[in-house]
């Protein structure tokens, strides 16, 4: 246990020192968790931020739902500048090359294609670059960032997209296979992160599942609090695992290390099939 006391705890970032934020979205605060493990409120109002990300300049993003903005702190503090506006996003995840992916769920559930990926680039225009999933929900790219992964809520599948030059996705396929409850139609799915072997990390209901890069879930880490809505690599060396649970956050130690979409693309190796 890192902290707790909040309602709903999301929104798990953190940026190239390994300093890690959060959000408390109910409550409409932004905390952050210091190298040396102290916590401080970090925002007073994040006009109920939701899932976060750190940029290539240190730039914090954020889903701020109360206003149906994406807004950014340009150096990670002070006043925010709006990025994007007109839609509700619910995750984001900002590569090298300062292109920013949004999801934006089918918040009331009425139809499928209400459900969209965003493509924000860095001149400030958006499209939208996807439809279709039932509940498009937490988002992270490939160590390589050639594929953009985007996990579907309300069923237990991870889709695979192939990210084009111009920032376009194609050959879009459902690719990870998430375990759930045997008394579940969904994976509960959310946040996701990747480490430096390739390795997919998905917070759903039963716990953390982790995915080599053929697709398998290798291994379920159970959580303390249930549900797990979100996960992030920090520390000095981001070698330690922080999650989002309930009105919690926990964090552990792992021997993997991550690949943060803000920095440089790497390949990793192939898995051992």
């Amino acid at each position: 246990m890192v902290w707790e006391g909040g309602k709903a705890t999301e929104g798990m970032a953190s940026n190239a020192k390994g300093e890690v934020f959060f959000n408390d979205v109910p409550n409409s605060k932004t905390y952050k968790i210091a190298l040396d493990g102290k916590i401080t409120e970090f925002l007073p109002d994040s006009h109920r931020g939701d899932g976060q990300a750190f940029s290539p300049n240190g730039g914090l993003y954020a889903c701020a739902g109360g206003v149906e903005k994406i807004i950014a702190y340009p150096d990670g503090k002070g006043e925010a500048a709006e990025i994007a506006s007109g839609f509700r996003g619910n995750d984001l995840v900002v590569l090298h090359n300062g292109n920013v992916y949004v999801t934006e769920p089918d918040w009331d559930g009425t139809h499928k294609e209400h459900s969209k990926v965003w493509l924000i680039k860095p001149d400030a225009s958006k499209s939208v670059v996807d439809t279709g999933l039932k509940f498009a929900n937490g988002i992270t790219a490939s160590p390589d960032q050639s594929l953009l992964y985007v996990d579907d809520t309300k069923s237990h599948w991870v889709y695979s997209y192939q990210i084009q030059p111009d920032g376009t996705l194609k050959d879009k396929q459902r690719y990870y296979h998430l375990f759930e409850p045997d008394t579940a139609d969904d994976s509960g799915a959310d946040g996701m992160e990747v480490d430096s072997a390739g390795r997919l990390y998905v917070a759903t209901r039963l716990g953390l599942q982790v995915c080599d890069q053929a697709g398998r879930v290798n291994c379920i880490i159970p959580t303390p609090n249930g549900k797990v809505s979100n996960i992030v690599f920090g520390g000095p060396d981001f070698d330690t695992i922080y999650i989002s649970s309930a009105g919690g956050i926990y964090k552990r130690k792992v021997k993997a290390k991550a690949a943060s979409s803000f920095a440089a693309p790497i390949k990793p190796a192939a898995p051992h099939l």
